[in-house]
């Protein structure tokens, strides 16, 4: 496995003060917010698509210190019903992918409105009462569906080879079933960017979610979430309240290792390995108490000593 970490990570630093700390962490890459949910602070889209110049400047200061390009990261709402802007800059950054010969995106699957005069996204998260069908079924044939077949022929027609798609609340895809249904109808473009801390909240376990998406796996966020089981009590996991406010939220993004131990973590690569799995662990760094350095340093501190970097060479004797 590699290690890295998502640029926005170190979002207030300048683009060669981020490159230059990711070098000093001992990390191998980094992977670049390029739009929607990001400001996108080391990563001017409209620029990289048009400016060759511009994208081998940018690939040149990563290999002048030895790094690569994880990943681009288009994360945002692409089907949002009346901000085309967040597809527009999926569909740019697959672009830009393929200009750079880079063949990871990772983004978001989306979440359309409910019905065609809806102009907000509706996220179905029950089966009752029985709109919730009608619902589901709207976004999943009339929206979701007919998209994701164009993007993929994008994908193919540019050269990226693998679309990651975050399994991630207020989206259609935000478990291992809704990703390998969407998977099941696009073909292998589409697989999941396994992130353990959205997992959390949701419920799930992302040790049994590895297994069972196994070779849909084409990206990993190492992110954590603590559960806060006072508030949790009366709340419940379905919490709603500011970000940043941590005491009074049921669950967190925090640092790696405070949510969930050392041990853990071990055992979510291995689990990752026995999926199948050897590529990039890229830390999302979102904890908003510590300082946002300081919190990617200890994260990775602790993936540099649990995950499996080396390959495996043990072969039984001979006897």
């Amino acid at each position: 496995m590699k290690l890295g970490f998502v640029s926005d990570s170190l979002g207030g630093m300048g683009f060669g003060d981020m490159l230059d700390h990711a070098v000093r962490m001992g990390v191998s890459g980094v992977e670049v917010n390029t739009c929607g949910w990001s400001t996108a602070p080391h990563f001017d889209l409209q620029t990289m698509l048009a400016d060759g110049q511009a994208r081998r400047d940018f690939a040149t200061a990563f290999d002048d210190r030895g790094l690569e390009v994880i990943a681009l990261n288009a994360n945002g709402n692409p089907l949002h019903p009346t901000d085309p802007a967040q597809g527009q800059g999926l569909e740019d950054t697959i672009r830009v992918a393929g200009a750079m010969g880079i063949k990871t995106v990772c983004t978001m699957s989306g979440l359309p409105a409910g019905s065609p005069t809806d102009e907000m996204p509706n996220w179905v998260v029950s089966s009752w009462p029985p709109e919730t069908q009608a619902i589901l079924n709207y976004q999943w044939q009339e929206k979701l569906i007919p998209y994701w077949t164009r993007i993929a022929a994008l994908a193919r027609e540019h050269g990226v080879e693998r679309i990651a798609l975050e399994l991630h609340g207020n989206q259609c895809v935000y478990n291992v079933p809704s990703l390998l249904k969407l998977r099941a109808a696009i073909g292998p473009v589409i697989g999941a960017n396994l992130d353990p801390s959205h997992l959390f909240w949701m419920g799930a376990d992302p040790l049994v979610a590895a297994e069972a998406l196994g070779t849909a796996i084409y990206h990993v966020h190492a992110k954590d979430t603590m559960l806060n089981a006072p508030v949790q009590a009366t709340t419940s996991l379905l919490e709603n309240g500011s970000l940043m406010d941590i005491p009074a939220r049921s669950w967190s993004y925090i640092t790696l290792g405070f949510g969930h131990g050392e041990e853990w973590w071990r055992q979510f690569c291995y689990r990752l390995k026995m999926a199948g799995y050897d590529g990039w662990l890229s830390i999302e760094h979102e904890d908003v108490l510590l300082n946002s350095l300081e919190g990617l340093e200890k994260s990775v501190a602790l993936l540099q000593g649990v995950m499996p970097a080396a390959p495996a060479d043990y072969k039984p004797q001979d006897i």
